[in-house]
């Protein structure tokens, strides 16, 4: 049986991108004035990174996974508590402000949930960010002190 990668799992999901060595695609490649082994070397850096971006991502969305599901079990089980303890004959003003309250309630949470939700996926994606920035950052001075060269 074939084995299935786990795009959560950030170790397989590396273990995924680490059988490609950019080397082996351009054994020979010369230019006047380019150092091909450094210009491989920032692709390495380039894909290293990645694959932390992305390992960064899986592990917040996997974490954002794990607190839907708790949020929505929280959400069933306390709806179940409600449901059984409603009394659809009792009609008293008492019994409509209960039930005002309980609504109002269950709103108010469902909109923090959601609200925490969304603050993890923003999290998520900018610790992402952040990593591949740095590394955008990193290969324009690269390839600055490339230039460099030729002008020098």
């Amino acid at each position: 049986m074939a084995k299935t990668t786990n795009f959560f799992d950030p170790a397989q999901f590396t273990e995924m991108f680490k059988s490609y060595d950019m080397t082996k695609f351009f054994p020979t490649a010369q230019a006047p004035q380019v150092d091909p082994s450094a210009l491989m070397e920032a692709q390495k850096k380039n894909m290293d990174t990645l694959i932390e971006a992305n390992q960064k991502a899986a592990e917040g969305y996997k974490a954002l996974f794990e607190k839907q599901v708790k949020v929505f079990e929280t959400t069933m089980t306390e709806a179940r508590k409600h449901a059984t303890a409603f009394d659809a004959s009792d009609m008293s003003p008492d019994a409509a402000q209960k039930q005002t309250e309980f609504a109002k309630a269950a709103f108010e949470k469902a909109l923090n949930n959601m609200t925490v939700l969304a603050e993890e996926a923003q999290k998520a994606n900018t610790d992402a960010y952040k990593v591949v920035s740095a590394r955008i950052e990193d290969s324009v001075k690269e390839l600055q002190a490339m230039a460099s060269k030729f002008t020098a």
